[in-house]
């Protein structure tokens, strides 16, 4: 049986990506897909998502829109650097229209009714901040038993890329990042900047994406500015496939090599703001470490090729 599946996004060119991934991976049932702040502002990421699952073809995938804002302090990060101003590269327009407006009861109600009426447990993959599911795990304590387990693409072990310390997704909502990481009663699998950053596209990827099909087409002008942002930040010609990789090892459990360990965030004001330290006290998060990533590459590839 798929696994039933709840993606809570932000796109995001690389979001994107992923979600191209899930439509196309047998594996799973993509039950929702819940938006949150993040790259662009919400009300932003919630058509993006609708217009990617409309490209994908799978209109039919509920939308519901969630937190514009953090739990607590208000001091959302953006990266149009990174995604364009309209989050999808400057192409968000070129995409088809989302086919219905977003489920008005939003995100948290309607991930709280994916995993009420599942006959198995759920896998939500969160790929931008963890305001929502946060929300979630707050709400409706009564349905955590309901979650198989959480794969968050977030956080580093090492070095950050908003800060010296702190990757861009838990710097946007430290408070709910700790909330999540330190709870112990859904298995948490993190994936840390420093194993996403080490998967990169090179041209011949882009390039075989473009040659996909006309879905592939669409996704590679969208990953074009995306790609643009990396040479002139990095000196490299190649993209990191960074929420598509979290999404792979929800899909293909065992995808990538984590090890348990507890994680702390800092949610102070100051300089480590959104750090995520190992080690202290609470449960173990599975943090992955290491992959193949030449195959995570082929994986990923060969699977949104499925789409044409």
């Amino acid at each position: 049986m798929p696994i039933p599946l709840i993606i809570d996004t932000d796109p995001g060119v690389d979001d994107a990506i992923a979600l191209m991934l899930a439509v196309a991976s047998p594996e799973v049932d993509l039950r929702a897909v819940t938006t949150v702040f993040g790259n662009v502002a919400l009300t932003q990421t919630t058509r993006n998502a609708g217009r990617v699952l409309a490209l994908a073809g799978r209109p039919d995938v509920p939308v519901a829109a969630g937190a514009a804002r953090p739990l607590v302090h208000d001091r959302a990060e953006r990266a149009e650097q990174w995604h364009g101003g309209d989050g999808l590269g400057g192409h968000a327009s070129a995409l088809p229209d989302p086919a219905a407006e977003p489920d008005p009861r939003g995100a948290v109600a309607v991930m709280a009714g994916v995993l009420r009426d599942a006959a198995e447990p759920v896998t939500i993959a969160p790929i931008g901040p963890l305001t929502n599911v946060a929300l979630l795990l707050a709400v409706h304590p009564e349905l955590v038993p309901r979650i198989g387990r959480i794969v968050w693409m977030g956080g580093s072990l090492g070095a950050g890329n908003v800060t010296g310390a702190a990757e861009f997704n838990a710097h946007c909502d430290p408070e709910a990042a700790h909330r999540v990481l330190t709870q112990a009663d859904v298995p948490v699998t993190m994936v840390p900047l420093d194993l996403t950053h080490r998967c990169t596209a090179g041209p011949d990827w882009v390039a075989a994406l473009d040659a996909g099909g006309s879905r592939g087409h669409r996704l590679a002008e969208v990953v074009g500015h995306y790609r643009a942002a990396f040479r002139t930040r990095y000196g490299v010609d190649a993209v990191a496939l960074h929420d598509a990789v979290a999404v792979l090892e929800a899909i293909r459990p065992g995808t990538l090599r984590p090890e348990g360990m507890p994680v702390q965030v800092a949610c102070d004001l100051g300089p480590a703001r959104g750090a995520t330290v190992p080690g202290g006290e609470g449960p173990a998060v599975r943090v992955a470490l290491d992959a193949e990533f030449d195959a995570v590459l082929a994986d990923v590839l060969e699977r949104v090729g499925r789409l044409g």
